[in-house]
């Protein structure tokens, strides 16, 4: 139970600093495959708590 908190702690701190890496991948994406704005939208936010989960893991666990 406290690894899971603890990765939370550290992923929520990194949702700030994840924002512009989610957004260039996202672009980047747009680019190739065309996409609708809600789907865009959508992507960021999940790609967002992807790379935050990720890095929270890494941090926890590395």
């Amino acid at each position: 139970m406290m690894d899971i908190i603890l990765t939370l702690v550290f992923s929520i701190v990194m949702l700030l600093f994840m924002i512009f890496p989610a957004m260039k991948v996202t672009e980047l994406i747009h680019q190739n495959f065309p996409l609708s704005k809600t789907f865009y939208n959508v992507l960021t936010i999940f790609i967002v708590l992807f790379l935050s989960l990720s890095i929270g893991l890494f941090l926890r666990f590395a």
